[in-house]
């Protein structure tokens, strides 16, 4: 299961872009994260380092 980013409690500090092993975690027009779900291996890591709590998994 894929990991999530809220855009509505994204504050684009790009923590979890640094935090993320695989890359998957780039940045969107809007200026906030956004992960890609194809690249996106589960491991939490960048809902752990996000100081918002703004990424949870994908429920999908």
């Amino acid at each position: 299961m894929a990991y999530k980013i809220d855009p509505a409690k994204c504050i684009g500090c790009h923590t979890c872009m640094g935090a993320c092993p695989v890359m998957a975690i780039s940045t969107g027009a809007d200026g906030k994260c956004v992960i890609d779900p194809a690249k996106c291996m589960s491991c939490g890591t960048c809902a752990a380092v996000c100081p918002v709590a703004a990424i949870a998994p994908d429920a999908k």
